[in-house]
């Protein structure tokens, strides 16, 4: 393959930038050391990805793949070398210098012969990944081996276990296939995770609203209970409300990239009605937190989302519910996946906009979908409401109820206007 000039600069010009952001990332982060004292800094990176470039481009003018093989282990022998000799003279034993010399080469090399966008974006993902150094170690520091087991254990079920797993429907009402079941737990789970992650790093230390933002990627409602509870207590009542709302507005957001991924067309659909909503509830929320005070910090125990039990335990309650909706569907028809999706949202409305999104592919519209799915979202804000008043003040349960029937008649209005 060739390139013309201006191509070619182009694509130089890349190896020479994913060398220059990694090296960027390492000077930082040795940026303590005196120059001369280490294997490699800025300058070394962005040469060592030109080096690779020009390795490519040279085997490509003279059609010669050898030149850039033994480029390339020339180079990594001289730089793990001079690697070997730095940990030596530190008493150190790390290898992340050689290993991002080597990357940084080959990317160098790729940005010449292959995808110039493939280069960048693992360019740009490794420099990412060496600037994460200190977060991903707290990270391992605070996850514990059951909770790496079990991702590691949902892994292999996923990558072993969903190929051979039915891709049709088994049951005569258009239900969700075991794999796409499977994928829909995986997915949801996945979010899960992340907010899990999120607040064992957070810690409590970081204040109720950003434990709120986390918490409310795990269950809107264990936070929204657990803050009833602390105003039960005699926390003071309007930042803990706060919280509860905040909660509720990750929830929407939650379910918005739900259904992106899911049911990408739905999303049009339900996203102005559903941005309302959230709005709604931020100026409930700013309002309860800037005429508070702060509280002590949360404290709430959340389960591991990637725990195997309880993902069976999502997966069945998704299989029945989108049983139970297949049923109702064929037999109400609209009216049915709306008292599905009510019913389902009263514990869980993952599961309900799940179910409303996979219905929309086959025996239901748009519309009745984003209907089903708004009306999840309305329900279990209601229930989240309704479980306050046993384990709350009811100057708690006056606060939440405010913010959250103003925004269920705001969205509603939207969805109306849009009509």
């Amino acid at each position: 393959m060739s390139f013309d000039a201006d191509n070619l600069i182009m694509r130089l010009g890349l190896a020479l930038a994913i060398g220059l952001a990694v090296g960027v990332v390492r000077g930082w982060q040795q940026r303590e050391e005196l120059a001369g004292q280490r294997t490699a800094g800025v300058r070394t990176f962005a040469l060592s990805g030109l080096l690779g470039g020009v390795s490519a481009s040279l085997s490509q003018i003279l059609n010669t793949p050898l030149i850039l093989g033994v480029s390339f282990a020339v180079f990594g022998a001289i730089f793990a070398w001079f690697s070997y000799r730095e940990t030596e003279e530190e008493k150190t034993f790390s290898v992340t210098a050689t290993v991002a010399a080597l990357v940084v080469f080959a990317l160098g090399a790729l940005a010449i012969v292959g995808d110039p966008l493939t280069a960048a974006a693992v360019g740009a993902a490794t420099a990412g990944l060496l600037a994460s150094r200190e977060l991903l170690h707290e990270f391992l520091q605070k996850l514990s081996w059951a909770e790496l087991r079990s991702a590691l254990l949902l892994l292999a079920m996923t990558v072993i276990v969903l190929p051979i797993l039915p891709d049709k429907p088994i049951s005569p009402f258009d239900t969700l296939s075991p794999r796409d079941m499977w994928l829909l737990t995986v997915l949801t789970a996945g979010i899960s995770f992340a907010g899990y992650l999120a607040t064992k790093i957070l810690g409590d230390a970081k204040g109720t609203l950003l434990t709120s933002i986390a918490g409310g990627l795990v269950s809107s409602t264990a936070v929204t209970i657990d803050f009833a509870r602390r105003a039960k207590s005699g926390e003071v009542v309007r930042p803990l409300a706060a919280g509860a709302v905040l909660a509720g507005i990750i929830s929407i957001l939650r379910v918005l990239v739900i259904v992106l991924v899911v049911a990408p067309y739905l999303v049009r659909e339900i996203i102005i009605p559903a941005l309302v909503a959230a709005a709604t509830l931020a100026i409930f929320a700013l309002l309860y937190w800037t005429r508070g005070t702060k509280t002590e910090n949360p404290q709430i125990t959340f389960r591991n989302p990637f725990d195997l039990q309880s993902l069976l335990v999502f997966a069945l309650t998704l299989l029945i519910a989108s049983l139970v909706s297949g049923w109702l569907v064929a037999k109400f028809g609209t009216g049915g996946i709306l008292v599905s999706s009510a019913s389902v949202a009263l514990v869980d409305v993952d599961i309900a906009v799940l179910t409303a999104s996979h219905f929309s592919h086959t025996a239901l519209g748009a519309g009745d979908a984003t209907k089903a799915i708004l009306l999840a979202l309305a329900v279990n804000a209601l229930a989240r409401t309704f479980y306050s008043i046993f384990t709350g003040p009811r100057s708690f349960f006056a606060r939440l109820a405010a913010a959250t029937l103003s925004a269920i008649v705001t969205g509603t209005v939207s969805l109306l206007a849009m009509t």
